[in-house]
């Protein structure tokens, strides 16, 4: 499995502002403290905005927020919002996929793991991902 850099730093700018949920962050300074290429930060901030995951706002008190909390806010919901499809064989999803002959059961392993890599990744927010680089542990559900 690939993980793509816009991945990557689409969630490294995404932690960066729930670090920092009190105050717009600019591209730079999360670009300068997450140490991302600026003008690829800019393209995938402006992917992440379309997908309602993060806000902005213009002037000299502007920048960006998250676009909903981030416990709202999984992986799974990253990976797709700057690179659509989890997982393609060759540039083509998973869906249909079939093979012939001894290959036939083939498809339903990538398939599987394409299962697996989203409950993972949708099982994973950026709240959680927030707490556990300060050290912290996560509330579980259900605990008060």
């Amino acid at each position: 499995m690939h993980i793509s850099a816009k991945a990557d730093y689409a969630a490294r700018a995404l932690l960066e502002l729930a670090g920092e949920p009190s105050r717009p962050l600019t591209c730079e300074a999360i670009a300068s403290a997450q140490d991302i290429p600026f003008r690829f930060l800019k393209s995938v901030v402006s992917e992440l905005r379309k997908a309602g995951l993060v806000r902005s706002q213009r002037g000299c008190e502007g920048g960006y927020w998250l676009g909903r909390p981030a416990g709202e806010i999984t992986l799974l919901d990253v990976v797709r919002a700057v690179d659509g499809e989890l997982i393609t064989l060759r540039g083509t999803p998973l869906t249909g996929l079939d093979y012939p002959g001894p290959a036939a059961g083939l498809p339903g392993v990538w398939r599987r793991i394409e299962a697996d890599a989203a409950s993972l990744l949708g099982g994973t927010t950026v709240a959680q991902l927030v707490l556990a680089g300060r050290g912290e542990r996560p509330a579980r559900k259900g605990a008060a």
